[in-house]
């Protein structure tokens, strides 16, 4: 997944340089930022060590590729060109795998024991009995 966004990055690099120059500082950079955050944040979010904050950052990655289809949405509307097949499909493919990879862990959290310490992701589901 990792890689996959690691490609989406240099893919919209490559489609933001061909926008028109008038875009260098408005959809060009927040193409790019949100490009660059995907695999920045997957990398802190394995870093960190836990599920929790594996969790957290993988759905800030995923937030980054929400705004980045939007962009290149827009870019497209704009009559800028839409993005190239590979890349949209490279987005897809991240975003897929982001959301596998999201339910994974909250699925192995509701499956984990419940001991005296909530689940790192989810709290237990508990009733209240009167």
């Amino acid at each position: 997944m990792w890689h996959d966004a690691m490609a989406l990055v240099t893919g919209v690099y490559e489609y933001s340089s061909r926008l028109p120059r008038e875009e260098r500082y408005g959809l060009v950079p927040q193409l790019r930022r949100a490009a660059i955050s995907v695999p920045s944040n997957i990398a802190e979010g394995a870093a960190r060590g836990t599920p929790r904050e594996l969790h957290r950052f993988l759905s800030i990655a995923r937030g980054s590729l929400s705004e980045l289809d939007t962009q290149l949405e827009i870019a497209a509307r704009l009559e800028y060109g839409s993005a190239p097949d590979d890349l949209q499909q490279t987005l897809d493919r991240t975003f897929a795998r982001l959301n596998a990879l999201m339910k994974s862990i909250v699925a192995r959290a509701d499956e984990s024991p419940i001991t005296h310490h909530p689940s790192p992701i989810t709290a237990p589901k508990c009733s209240i009995k009167s």
